[in-house]
């Protein structure tokens, strides 16, 4: 990328929650990134969803609310089509002055378990289904966007629908664009059940990137949104009675040779599948608060509304939890269909990696995959609520043996503020709250 085209650019970092946290810089300061870094206090990569510090942290007076150094990642430069003035975000992490990547910064959470997979000679890769809502947020309450050729409310179950992708064509043809532009794989996109709502896949790669892709694909299409006047949000449950956002995960893992580890040139899949299969079941429960991070993530988590709320696994059964799909032997994958649109990417990838790779190395057998509608079977689940998901993971083995004790604590803490401070609001406006922060 040719800097001498932006005027200014962004340093920025993802806090607990995904948002990006940095610093609007000159072009003239690039130069200086990949020897002085930027400085920032590390306590900002663990604020509250306001942004808020987290009360009684260890990372604010009681050590002086000291600096770190963000230094520029693998990633490199892209550029923020959704702008007016020309722009361009330098992706960083988190270290210490002595060299130390910070605890806090969730993207080196998701390098710890990746460099556990190299360990064994091993590289994930990975995928993301990305559903968003476009919506209407100029009055009291969210409502459904404008058709923008017929200007009227967007009405109707549109579900694959081309009538309604082609409506909404001059959006998705800027969003692709600058999908290009950002070297963001966005591959097929369909229209799904909800008013405005939409899925875009994002195509298999190193799974690293696939989390980079992921969180800067939701600034993009926030800021592409606003170009055309709407609103997008990756709220989990946007509307009440109309379907929730989710983001499926789909991996699978590489040997030294380019091997895929989970096909036996079948469609059952080797033992490594089923053992890594074991793991994401077990770690249901003490990573719902990866799945689900929010108080309105919850309401996603409906009987029979196509969000799975039991710890079971199937092949090619939508309703499972965790689901093989059907196809080519070589591309055999898990996915992982619990998560909500609301997730920070690099999280939720660390859970779901970090438990099938315990799986894999305690050799866990998993239940019997199960057959039919996995909404009617009396299965283990998820934590029912916010409160007790945070609980959960405070205290879960298998969450310990993924994040760092310093990230448990400090997740926990800010959700426990985020609980406190909710609860002050009514209920009316807890979607201002989330509508483009998560």
């Amino acid at each position: 990328m040719q800097f001498d085209q932006f005027r200014t650019f962004r340093v920025a970092a993802a806090d607990l929650n995904g948002q990006m946290r940095g610093k609007r810089v000159p072009q003239s300061a690039y130069a200086k990134l990949d020897t002085e870094g930027s400085r920032m206090p590390l306590s900002v990569l663990n604020v509250d969803i306001w942004g808020a510090d987290i009360e009684d942290s260890p990372l604010v007076f009681e050590t002086g609310d000291e600096d770190g150094v963000l230094k520029p990642t693998e990633h490199g430069p892209v550029p923020m089509p959704w702008l007016d003035s020309p722009s361009a975000l330098v992706p960083m992490w988190m270290f210490h002055d002595d060299g130390r990547p910070f605890a806090g910064d969730p993207r080196h959470a998701l390098r710890r378990v990746l460099d556990r997979y190299a360990e064994r000679g091993w590289t994930v890769q990975a995928a993301v289904e990305m559903e968003f809502y476009l919506v209407d947020d100029t009055g009291h309450q969210l409502s459904a966007p404008q058709n923008p050729i017929s200007g009227r409310p967007v009405f109707g179950n549109a579900i694959l629908s081309i009538r309604q992708l082609d409506a909404f064509d001059s959006f998705l043809t800027d969003l692709y664009e600058a999908c290009d532009a950002m070297d963001i794989p966005a591959d097929s996109a369909s229209s799904e059940a909800g008013l405005g709502q939409f899925e875009i896949n994002l195509a298999h790669r190193d799974a690293m990137a696939a989390a980079d892709d992921a969180w800067l694909f939701k600034s993009l299409v926030r800021g592409m949104a606003r170009r055309h006047d709407m609103a997008a949000t990756f709220m989990a449950k946007p509307f009440p009675n109309d379907s929730g956002n989710g983001m499926h995960v789909h991996f699978s893992v590489l040997d030294e040779d380019g091997n895929n580890v989970f096909d036996d040139g079948g469609p059952r899949g080797t033992d490594l599948l089923r053992h890594a299969v074991a793991g994401c079941i077990a770690g249901m429960p003490g990573g719902t608060l990866l799945w689900a991070p929010h108080g309105n993530s919850y309401a996603r988590f409906a009987p029979g509304a196509h969000a799975p709320t039991g710890a079971c696994w199937a092949y090619e059964n939508r309703t499972a939890a965790i689901r093989i799909p059907s196809g080519p032997h070589k591309a055999r994958r898990i996915e992982h269909r619990v998560a909500c649109g609301d997730i920070n990417p690099y999280l939720t990838l660390s859970a779901i990696l970090g438990s099938a790779l315990a799986g894999i190395e305690d050799a866990m057998v998993p239940p019997e995959p199960i057959t039919g509608n996995a909404y009617e079977l009396d299965l283990p689940g998820i934590m029912p609520d916010w409160a007790s998901a945070i609980d959960r993971f405070e205290t879960d083995p298998l969450m310990a043996r993924i994040f760092t004790p310093d990230l448990i604590q400090n997740l926990t803490m800010t959700k426990r503020q985020e609980v406190r401070r909710l609860a002050e609001l009514p209920p009316e406006e807890h979607w201002m709250v989330y509508l483009e922060t998560v």
